[in-house]
């Protein structure tokens, strides 16, 4: 039996699937090149890790497609010196490439099995100083600014307090609507009380927990 050829799936990931979705910033193809995906999925669905699929995680969730997770590092534009909130640790991959980016990585996710599976696969991999918590990050997570913050999951509504994070020049990436109609969306911090909004692509994401739901109107 042929052994599964992960770089030339990985290869083929990126050259298939990223590349014709506009992911052009060769910091960002490094990192997808670098980083292995299969050792982030659950151990069943190691062969399908570069696959174009939302990979099941376990308690209802799935793995980001490899095009959305580069889109979303793409327009982050992480620095060397970024300091940056995922909100939605699930598999560690993208944990992972932020931290390859970033100087410090902050990460929070509701499920607490999530948290301690994707802290042994950073540490295994040499980014143990990725900071991983077990919470509630819906509604904002401490009272630090972020250059960067990531938010994996799918709102209504973007939350204030993620704008409020965000350090002047601060980025935030988040997906909002109900399906099928989503957007995701890139807002920067211009002034403490000016943010610009930009829209990116039209994408459908679950929802992340506990995220507020829309306001129903009742005439």
């Amino acid at each position: 039996m042929t052994a599964f050829n992960f770089e030339q799936a990985r290869h083929n990931m990126i050259e298939q699937q990223i590349r014709p979705w506009e992911v052009l910033d060769q910091r960002v193809l490094d990192v997808l090149a670098r980083v292995p995906r299969e050792d982030f999925v659950p151990e069943r669905y190691r062969n399908l890790a570069f696959g174009d699929l939302a990979i099941p995680l376990g308690h209802g969730e799935f793995m980001l497609k490899p095009n959305v997770e580069g889109r979303i590092l793409q327009a982050l534009a992480v620095r060397p010196g970024d300091r940056v909130l995922e909100i939605g640790t699930g598999s560690g991959y993208l944990t992972a490439c932020l931290a390859r980016l970033a100087a410090s990585v902050v990460s929070v996710d509701i499920v607490p099995d999530f948290i301690e599976s994707a802290r042994l696969k950073l540490k295994a991999h040499g980014l143990g100083q990725a900071a991983l918590h077990a919470g509630d990050a819906s509604g904002g997570w401490g009272e630090h600014r972020y250059d960067a913050i990531a938010v994996t999951g799918s709102v209504a509504t973007v939350a204030d307090h993620w704008r409020q994070s965000l350090s002047l020049g601060g980025r935030l990436f988040v997906v909002v609507g109900q399906p099928p109609v989503m957007e995701a969306l890139l807002i920067t911090r211009i002034g403490e009380r000016e943010w610009l909004r930009e829209s990116l692509f039209e994408t459908e994401l679950p929802p992340l927990r506990n995220a507020a739901p829309p306001r129903v109107f009742e005439f």
